[in-house]
């Protein structure tokens, strides 16, 4: 090989090599630059009223985190699914159910829940309430009644209580009249609260918010079923959310405290989970045979 060929073999190595550098270094910069957060919210409640009720968490998120937080509220669980597995979304606030339909079509991961001034620990329960001047005083007198679930994807508006209902030996074609889909656990209170159906199933906490906030008033409806501890609601980040990103996330939300959020109450900031933690939600799937994939 010549003198010449081996300098123009060099300076092309060494431009090569420059160029591999200055996109590397570019890359990492613009990568690392990420300065919105886009996260999702399930629809507990209508969109607005979501937004609003987070509000804010979202302000403190922002401050702790030093970047700007964009809200996405779906009109339905697989609305935040399909925008988490569209990589549209960086984080999501997720229902526990509605995580491990995600989990099995996205690349996505459980990494924080709320802990709450009130109850002190990450866990509730699925109720099925019906109104007190129904005469319904149990499980048995909701033959023939009109039912309402909340949406399939949810897991105290729809997956626990027909898996609980299931384990105790009823047949829900043979036991309700008619069921439906409200789309929201407001929505299901109301419906029941306004005798558009005898019962519904809905989140403890949401329950306790809606008369709280005086949607209901206390004597309104009763509940005649209650679940186990259902794992809390997940936050939920992007295996590929750059690492830089995923620690400034967990620690701002670590340090979210003393704000309201929504049906959560007075938030006292947020501890770690994993995904192992919602095999629980996993193991109460296959109670009903369901095939994760095929929801999605």
């Amino acid at each position: 090989m010549n003198k010449n060929v081996l300098q123009t073999a060099r300076r092309s190595f060494i431009a090569a090599t420059a160029a591999t550098v200055i996109f590397s270094v570019f890359g990492t910069a613009a990568h690392a630059a990420q300065d919105t957060l886009t996260i999702g919210l399930i629809p507990a409640e209508d969109s607005q009223a979501m937004i609003e009720s987070s509000k804010q968490v979202i302000e403190q998120l922002e401050r702790e985190s030093g970047m700007k937080v964009e809200p996405f509220v779906a009109t339905d669980y697989n609305g935040i699914i399909e925008a988490l597995r569209a990589k549209k979304l960086d984080v999501a606030y997720l229902g526990p159910f509605s995580y491990v339909l995600a989990s099995s079509v996205a690349d996505v991961e459980a990494f924080a829940v709320a802990v709450t001034k009130k109850t002190g620990k990450s866990a509730y329960k699925s109720l099925i309430v019906v109104r007190t001047d129904s005469g319904i005083d149990n499980v048995d007198q909701l033959k023939d009644r009109t039912f309402a679930f909340v949406d399939p994807s949810s897991t105290s508006g729809h997956l626990f209580p027909k898996a609980g209902l299931e384990n105790d030996g009823y047949k829900l074609d043979e036991l309700f009249s008619r069921v439906v889909f409200s789309g929201s656990h407001d929505a299901s209170l109301l419906a029941v609260a306004n005798k558009k159906v005898d019962a519904a199933a809905v989140a403890d906490r949401i329950y306790a918010s809606a008369i709280a906030k005086g949607q209901l008033a206390e004597g309104d409806l009763k509940v005649v079923w209650s679940s186990n501890d259902i794992p809390e609601s997940p936050m939920v980040w992007r295996k590929d959310l750059d690492p830089s990103v995923k620690e400034k996330v967990a620690k701002a939300l670590a340090n979210i405290k003393d704000v309201p959020w929504g049906d959560q109450g007075m938030l006292n900031g947020f501890q770690p989970t994993s995904d192992a933690a919602y095999n629980v939600v996993r193991d109460t799937a296959k109670v009903l045979n369901l095939d994760l994939r095929s929801m999605k």
